[in-house]
């Protein structure tokens, strides 16, 4: 029953390399998002952020090949994604390109979930 969890993986690895093209630049990042960014501190905090997500689909990806880092990138992705959803609820008013984040955020949160019933099911079996 490993395909469960490595499905979920999979699914949080490529929802999370899909704002990675935000490292290009200010137009990509403005194409992803639907803001301007006309403030080069935005641009930096911006690029970085598509890079951290770059290293989080990296570790769901590598936890797929090594099972003792699972639970590990499992709970850095809920911790991740519950926390943009949790932003944007409480900034709210935000973008039909926002809402599409929260939305791939929603099943990331749901395959993760999965995943990790299934890798806590798989200890005590």
């Amino acid at each position: 029953m490993n395909w469960i969890s490595n499905l979920a993986l999979a699914i949080a690895a490529i929802i999370h390399f899909l704002p990675v093209s935000g490292i290009l630049g200010k137009s990509a990042l403005q194409k992803l998002y639907g803001v301007g960014i006309d403030d080069p501190n935005l641009l930096i905090a911006m690029q970085h952020r598509a890079l951290l997500f770059g290293l989080l689909g990296v570790l769901f990806v590598v936890a797929i090949f090594k099972a003792d880092l699972r639970l590990l990138a499992m709970g850095f992705g809920l911790v991740s994604t519950a926390g943009f959803i949790a932003i944007a609820w409480q900034v709210g008013d935000y973008n039909p390109l926002i809402a599409r984040v929260v939305k791939a955020d929603v099943i990331v949160i749901g395959a993760l979930l999965i995943g990790l019933g299934n890798e806590i099911w798989l200890t005590r079996s």
